[in-house]
This record gives structure tokens, sequence and C-alpha cells, in this order.
């Protein structure tokens, strides 16, 4: 408990002469009754305030879409979860399910809209079935790297437009992770031209699927604990996940030889906790500020998590695996290039709101990717010119 100063400075009264020295013998007394005082009051205070601290406990379940331990995407969640109970200094305790601990992996979203969770972790494109913007804040085809998003959501509405999709679903939500430019992903046969993708049965969610969709192929969406088994028996003949740090965990490399790049569905894939609305509103400011601020805390943090460990995982696909490195073609990006056009059409039919947060978007990619292209990608572009990298 902070202590009032005290002020020591003699009085003329008592500067001089014996009440000098009474002062000086009277002072040391006056001190000790005080702190016994204090020491008395302030045990009398913490008794009265110890059953207040306990009634402000918040209990915090947590449900997620990714699988317990999985390098990466789990472990980041689960990381979150913990820091939470740190930030708050024991305030809020959460207890979190990683995939299906609890509920099936595309179902924590519904189970935390009708409070049977206070919160989720995952990536919000997988409700674009509910309304297709909640994939914007994820990643879209052609769509934002990390700073790019990143800059959008805090500075360029992205933050305000999430909320506003969030209002009509009951959901409150925050950026708490990003994977960075993801990888075109594994497939069985080599595709060289957009008619080798025709007939092929894929692993891709969000409007990326969409775009393949258009292309010919048969789009599903699994569980990431879903994906090895079924690419492996052949049920899909591609999928996309993430990149080298969690696809090698996935041992995704047994089951198909060839991994294109760049990812055009993913280029920046932002996740997501996504909290009970009516849960948030009952928290007072500085509980949703320490929320908000872990998970901005975590956003950061698994970026550079994964572009750390990327490389290394990429090169013992390659040098440890067999993994044969492919490059889309051109021809093939830009029938990506045309099938998204046809899509993004189809979102802006869609609602008002739809239409509102694709031209934030677009917006977005103008301003901020102009200036990527001057800085970031004109600056690593020549020095890895220069260096041979």
């Amino acid at each position: 408990m902070a202590k009032t100063p005290q002020n020591n400075t003699p009085s003329p009264e008592t500067a001089a002469g014996d009440d000098a020295a009474l002062s000086s013998t009277r002072r040391p007394l006056e001190r000790r009754a005080f702190l016994r005082g204090a020491a008395l009051a302030g045990a009398g205070g913490a008794a009265l305030a110890a059953p207040a601290i306990a009634q402000e406990r918040i209990e915090m379940t947590i449900v997620s879409t990714w699988g317990r331990d999985f390098p990466g995407l789990g472990t980041s969640a689960q990381r979150l979860a913990a820091r939470i109970p740190e930030i708050t200094d024991g305030r809020i305790q959460t207890e979190y399910f990683a995939s299906k601990e609890r509920v099936d992996t595309f179902d924590v979203f519904d189970h935390t809209a009708e409070g049977k969770a206070q919160a989720y972790i995952g990536a919000d494109y997988y409700w674009k079935g509910s309304h297709p913007a909640w994939a914007y804040f994820t990643a879209v085809p052609f769509g934002l790297t990390f700073p790019e998003i990143d800059a959008w959501m805090r500075f360029g509405g992205g933050q305000e437009l999430m909320d506003e999709v969030g209002d009509d679903f009951g959901i409150k939500g925050f950026p708490c992770g990003n994977t960075g430019v993801q990888m075109g992903g594994w497939f069985r046969k080599e595709v060289e031209t957009a008619d080798d993708l025709a007939d092929l049965t894929m692993r891709i969610p969000g409007l990326g699927g969409d775009v393949m969709a258009k292309l010919g192929v048969a789009t599903v969406s699994l569980g990431g604990t879903e994906i090895f088994e079924n690419l492996n028996n052949g049920q899909i003949d591609a999928t996309e996940w993430v990149g080298p740090w969690n696809d090698e965990a996935l041992k995704l490399y047994q089951a198909a030889r060839y991994y294109y790049y760049p990812g055009m569905h993913e280029p920046g894939a932002q996740l997501s906790m996504g909290m009970n609305k009516s849960w948030w509103s009952s928290l007072n400011p500085t509980d949703q500020a320490l929320i908000e601020a872990a998970c901005g805390e975590e956003n950061s943090r698994q970026v550079a998590e994964t572009n750390w460990r990327n490389g290394a995982a990429l090169q013992r696909l390659i040098d440890d695996h067999g993994v044969e490195l492919r490059e889309f073609s051109d021809e093939i990006y830009e029938s990506f290039g045309e099938a998204a056009e046809e899509v993004f059409d189809e979102v802006r039919q869609h609602s008002a709101l739809a239409n509102k947060v694709h031209e934030s978007f677009l917006e977005a990619r103008q301003s901020v990717g102009n200036w990527m292209s001057l800085a970031d990608v004109a600056y690593s572009n020549k020095r890895n010119a220069v260096l041979g990298l």
C-alpha cells in the first residue's frame, strides 16, 4: 500500500533548544505508533477486500479449431489462453479446449455465439457460409500480406468493419495471430496448366476454395487433423495447409510429393479470437484492454515464430524427405486471377455490408500495397539479387 509522504521539516516553533530535543524524542515514538496503526488498518482492509477479489474472478472457456500442441497454430492458441490469466494477474482464469475436445472444429463459432463458451480461437474465413465478409478477416485470394492486413486492421478501418460484421452474430473479435504468406499446396501429381486442375479434389477453404471451384476443382473443408489421412488414402488429390513448419508437422510429405508456391489464397492469413459479445460487454474496461493487448501480443509473436521456423523446415522437406518444390506457372496464376474477380463480384452482390468490406479491402491493397512494392518487396528483391540469396 502506498504511504502518504510525511513532512519531516521542523517548524520554527520546534527548531531550537529544548523543543528540538523533545521533538527528536517524540517523533520516533509517534512514527512507531503510526506504523502500528497503519499495519492494523492494512490487515483489516485486506480481510475486507479478499471476498471482493474472489468475487471478481472471471471464468473464460476458450474453444479452438486447432489440434492440441500442434506446432504454430495450436501452440499459439494455447499460449494466448495461458497469457490472459498472467496479464490479468489471475483475475480472468481460462480453460482451453483444442479441436474436438469439447466441440467439433467448425462448431466453435456457434458454440461461442450461443454463450456455451466465452471465446474461440480460429480462422474467421471458416464462417464465410454465414457471411462472406468473414473471409476478409482471415485471407482472400490476391489479398493482403501480414504487414498490409495489420495496417488495415489497426489504421484502415478493418477492426471497425470486423466489429460491424460480428455485431450480427453476437461476436466481438480481435486478430491474435498470422501465418504469413502461405504455400500453394501439396499435390499428388504435377500441375502445369489450368487444365491440370480440373477434376482434382482439393482441401481448400475460404474464398480461395471458391476460386479453385471456378477452375473445376472439387473443394472440401477438412479440419487439420483430418487432412493427412484423406490425402494419403487418395480421398483428396491435393491440399493446402499453411507452410513448411506446419505442413512438416502434419507429415504431408508422406502423402504427396509436389509442393507448390506461392499461395494466391492466403498471402497473410490472420487468425482471430472471437468472444461472445454479451460476455465481452460485461467486462470492465481494464479487463477488455488487457485481453485486447494479449491478442495483439500474440498476433505479432506468432508470425515472427512462423517466419523464423519456415526456412529450416523447408530445407528439411527437400533434403530429408525428397519433396519437389514447384512454382505455379504464369498461366495458372493468371487463371487464378480471373477466377478471383468472379468470386469477388459474387461477394459484392451478397449485401451492402459485404460490398463495404470489399471496398475497404481494395483501398488497403492499393495504398499499402503500392508502398510495400517500393519498400519491402523492392528492397528484398534487390538485396537477394546482389547477395545471390
